[in-house]
């Protein structure tokens, strides 16, 4: 069996697309016996009767129904493998790997790449998701163009924008403390109940665990909105991103614990490049209307809520 040819296959795909030759034909603007010609050559080469032509209008043979699925596959690929070609010659990336942290609020930024790529539709946007320093981990190996979480700001490779502040606060579910949630808690007082802290996604972690009480049982999980949950279920206790939990704070299922021992943190949300590598028109675009459209979030976001203080005779 002999190679079959592209063209052969754009020629099987139209006939089987429009039912007939003619049409086919006209649609790849050819000759009707130059694409009955190919059609032919390619049932020869392959040994199969791809198409019936026993009747009015040409149907599959089962082979050729199960071949076409085949090459109406490949024929995609195809195409785009001639539009990212196209790209490159124009100079423009044909996609943009973007991760997103676990310190990033979804609703605003998504809204905003989706603002910037309907101006893009030739570059493909891929999103990924890492925690704690895996989207450094990512930008540093040149895994990704772009990141949008928080930034070691000393690492001169890296360049920033900042898009707002995040607070972490910590949280725990009405009930699940044997003591009134106030603002005198201590880490000793904590050791005895499970901290949730989220696992780095970083094939090699650069960071300790941040908040962490010595001794304390500890329960991992993948994902802030885990954590969430956990928490919310009375499964734990821990710091997470005001804007998940804003709703929770407001009706009392969730309770913060910050004061003197357990004041929260601040963190500055930022998209972030590699200083020290070139990038496309497409990357200088985006971070372009990134700049001008910073900071996208509320500032009460980055104001950590303080626990409620006892009252004295309830001590």
């Amino acid at each position: 069996m002999s190679n079959f040819t592209l063209h052969e296959l754009q020629c099987f795909n139209a006939v089987v697309l429009d039912g007939g030759f003619q049409a086919a034909a006209e649609r790849l603007h050819r000759s009707h016996p130059s694409v009955f010609a190919a059609v032919a050559k390619l049932e020869r080469q392959l040994g199969l009767d791809l198409l019936d032509r026993s009747g009015y209008r040409v149907q599959l043979t089962e082979a050729g129904r199960a071949f076409h699925r085949k090459v109406r596959f490949l024929l995609h690929e195809a195409e785009e493998l001639q539009t990212y070609a196209a790209q490159l010659a124009m100079g423009e990336e044909a996609e943009l790997r973007v991760v997103l942290g676990d310190l990033c609020p979804l609703p605003p930024v998504l809204e905003m790449l989706s603002r910037f790529f309907a101006q893009c539709p030739q570059t493909r946007l891929h999103l990924q998701f890492e925690t704690v320093t895996g989207p450094w981990e990512r930008l540093l190996e040149d895994e990704a163009d772009l990141i949008v979480h928080r930034v070691p700001k000393s690492d001169v490779r890296m360049e920033w924008i900042d898009l707002g502040r995040v607070a972490l606060v910590p949280v725990v579910a009405p009930g699940f403390l044997p003591f009134p949630p106030d603002t005198d808690i201590t880490p000793q007082r904590m050791q005895a109940f499970t901290q949730c802290v989220v696992r780095d996604s970083a094939r090699h972690p650069s960071e300790q665990g941040h908040f962490l009480v010595e001794g304390a049982p500890r329960s991992s999980v993948p994902d802030h909105l885990m954590k969430k949950e956990l928490i919310l279920h009375g499964m734990a206790w821990g710091h997470v991103p005001r804007f998940m939990i804003e709703t929770e704070l407001r009706d009392g299922s969730l309770l913060s614990i910050a004061g003197r021992h357990f004041p929260g943190v601040v963190e500055e949300l930022s998209a972030a490049r590699r200083r020290d590598r070139p990038h496309g028109p497409v990357a200088d675009q985006l971070w372009d209307f990134l700049a001008r459209h910073a900071p996208v979030l509320r500032p009460t976001l980055g104001h950590v809520p303080k626990a409620k203080k006892t009252p004295e005779y309830y001590r």
